[in-house]
């Protein structure tokens, strides 16, 4: 493939990768991925991210996962300062969010703000999971003016939303609920953003593709996200991977060689 590709969203450090990681990067390379970033979702799994952060074709961010609220304790948002302090290599903090889906939104508000007044204090992009939220989190973001925006990972919303976000500094992550034919309102926002307003992802293992439901995803699978992004906003598949790959290179602050 004649771009390699970036994959700007997958969880290497989860253990269903633990009996084949080296062979799943393989199979990434083979297929055009030569990156991928991978963020932290707990405490307890930020020492597995890190570790993955001293491999060449790995970058890595660390945060709080809302769909792990429990796993979280008071304290935690502290231990993340200490965390970004020792890993100066973090290109990002997130996993953060709100997902509207789960209990106790209170509790996600709080531990939400708290990451993005340390991200913006830090200048840093931040990675977030936004589930039927995107209306409070982008009036949210827009309070909070972060001065490097960040990824609001797994779109779904309309184009409307689309353009919100893309105003306040960020870009929009596509994964596998871009190939669902059934997904007219996503292919509707994929179609009317800007070149460099989008980055490709996996999400892997979850968010599997049309056809490969109840498989674990990996992030080779990114190509054929691609290649789906490539036909709906009718450009060549070298287009869509040269400007998502760029468009992941200056959110993150990745120098060439690392793709």
């Amino acid at each position: 493939m004649s771009s390699t590709l970036i994959d700007a969203h997958c969880h290497l450090d989860f253990d269903v990768f633990d009996e084949d990681r080296d062979a799943v990067l393989a199979r990434a390379a083979t297929a055009g991925v030569g990156h991928c970033i991978v963020p932290g979702t707990t405490r307890e799994r930020w020492p597995q991210v890190a570790d993955l952060g001293r491999r060449r074709q790995i970058s890595v961010c660390f945060g709080l996962h809302p769909y792990f609220l429990q796993a979280h304790a008071l304290e935690d948002t502290a231990a993340l300062e200490v965390q970004l302090d020792a890993h100066p290599e973090a290109v990002a903090l997130g996993e953060c969010g709100i997902d509207a889906r789960l209990e106790d939104l209170n509790r996600q508000w709080q531990l939400f703000d708290a990451q993005l007044r340390i991200a913006k204090q830090r200048h840093l992009p931040v990675v977030i999971h936004c589930v039927q939220a995107n209306d409070q989190v982008a009036k949210r973001l827009r309070q909070l003016a972060l001065p490097a925006g960040g990824l609001i990972h797994a779109f779904s919303g309309s184009p409307e939303q689309a353009r919100g976000f893309l105003d306040l500094g960020f870009v929009l992550g596509f994964g596998g609920a871009a190939t669902y034919t059934r997904a007219k309102r996503l292919h509707r926002a994929i179609r009317s953003l800007p070149d460099d307003g989008y980055v490709l992802e996996t999400d892997s293992p979850d968010m599997p593709l049309s056809g490969a439901q109840g498989q674990r995803n990996e992030p080779s699978r990114v190509h054929a996200v691609c290649e789906t992004v490539a036909e709906l906003r009718k450009q060549s598949y070298a287009a869509v991977a040269t400007q998502s790959t760029a468009t992941a290179r200056r959110l993150f602050g990745l120098a060439s060689h690392q793709s």
